[in-house]
């Protein structure tokens, strides 16, 4: 059993008071996953995200997929 710390990291566009996530981007290849949390709330609650799916919205988001923010 694998017992990886995650390296958790925030887009560097994230300066808008406070609303980001935060994703550990490292745990993809050797697990398959991509963990997303509230960078509020480190201590909080985790989503882990199947690499692909996490993959598909970064692409969806670079393309404007979602609207303007």
């Amino acid at each position: 059993m694998t017992t990886e710390a995650p390296r958790w990291i925030k887009s560097s566009y994230s300066d808008n008071g406070g609303n980001c996530i935060e994703a550990a981007t490292d745990l993809a290849v050797p697990h398959g996953t991509v963990p997303v949390r509230d960078s509020k709330n480190p201590g909080g609650p985790v989503l882990n995200l199947p690499a692909a799916a996490f993959a598909s919205f970064v692409t969806g988001v670079k393309a404007g997929a979602f609207g303007a923010v």
